[in-house]
């Protein structure tokens, strides 16, 4: 997205005004979320939620921009990073579940990742960007810091954290050109994003059934079931998907096999990645499914390179398969 701190400063001044009431209007609808479906937190895990969330929605108006005014020395460019834990030290400190090795895995993680792009090539990703990379995965994909925030109902926290230390590796530290992490939604994101979801969803619903893996549901479901699901949906799984296998991969990907080569592996991998959902070992009818649902997900981001495209299709398969199919 544009750098805010070359905007006029009125333009500057309503994007931060409009950013700061969508947050509000965000935190106030997970809160009607959870109060619907009974799903109750305390209150230093409901800060340590916003201040996670908080990151992540402000790099969508442009937090990186100004981050990158203010930030020119190298220290404090690798010095920054350390404020990402904070939300952790919220949660755990007055609640007595505080581990130090929940706080220092979390934060080598955190450093590793600042340092190792902040010496990455600018003009052309290489080994430390695949690192990054596998480091993000691995400490998501594999669950280690879920004992972080030992709360069954917001299991994504750990993802939350990272996803903010990924978008301050990209778009701070080392800046990556055309990841299309920006919240301030256009009319050709929906139309993209729900373009590709009816593109994808015969062949879904076609070998999804012939393979056993989809499963009707005749349940009438209802509007706010929906858009209650979509919503959670889009920010904790869809976006910080689309943000590791589109913004990232397929963009570091693309510049040195080109966009159709790309594509295909991104897709493979992003197919590879759920292995292990709802399978003791491989669930390779999921990987298939997962596989394919990767290429229409990449065709929504390289048509505009918007992640809000591909997260709308991402998130709208989702939420149909969970209410309808799964």
């Amino acid at each position: 997205m544009g750098n805010p701190s070359n905007l006029p400063r009125s333009v500057n001044v309503r994007l931060c005004a409009g950013g700061a009431a969508g947050f509000i209007a965000l935190l106030a609808s997970f809160w009607f979320i959870g109060r619907h479906f009974n799903v109750t937190v305390g209150f230093f895990t409901a800060v340590s939620f916003g201040l996670l969330l908080a990151p992540y929605w402000a790099f969508g108006f442009g937090l990186d921009g100004w981050l990158r005014g203010k930030l020119k020395s190298t220290v404090a460019m690798t010095v920054a990073p350390v404020f990402l834990c904070i939300p952790y030290l919220v949660f755990a400190l007055p609640q007595g579940q505080f581990r130090w090795d929940m706080l220092l895995g979390m934060t080598a993680v955190i450093y590793a990742i600042a340092l190792l792009l902040r010496h990455a090539d600018p003009a052309m990703p290489g080994w430390r960007d695949w690192i990054v990379l596998a480091i993000l995965g691995i400490s998501v994909d594999l669950h280690f810091f879920d004992r972080a925030w030992p709360v069954a109902e917001l299991g994504g926290m750990p993802k939350l954290l990272f996803v903010d230390a990924g978008l301050y590796g990209y778009l701070v530290v080392r800046p990556l050109e055309g990841i299309g992490f920006d919240f301030r939604l256009r009319r050709s994101d929906v139309a993209i994003g729900l373009r590709e979801f009816l593109y994808f969803a015969p062949i879904a619903i076609a070998l999804g059934f012939t393979l056993g893996f989809l499963h009707f549901h005749r349940t009438a479901g209802s509007p706010f079931a929906f858009g209650a699901g979509w919503l959670f949906t889009l920010f904790f799984v869809a976006l910080p998907e689309e943000l590791f296998f589109r913004g990232l991969m397929l963009n570091m990907l693309e510049r040195h096999v080109g966009p159709g080569r790309a594509l295909g592996i991104t897709s493979i991998l992003f197919g590879l990645a759920h292995f292990n959902k709802r399978a003791a070992y491989f669930n390779w009818r999921y990987v298939i499914l997962a596989a394919i649902a990767g290429v229409f997900y990449g065709r929504a981001w390289l048509a505009e390179r918007r992640l809000l495209a591909s997260s709308i299709t991402h998130a709208t398969v989702d939420t149909v398969w969970s209410i309808w199919l799964r």
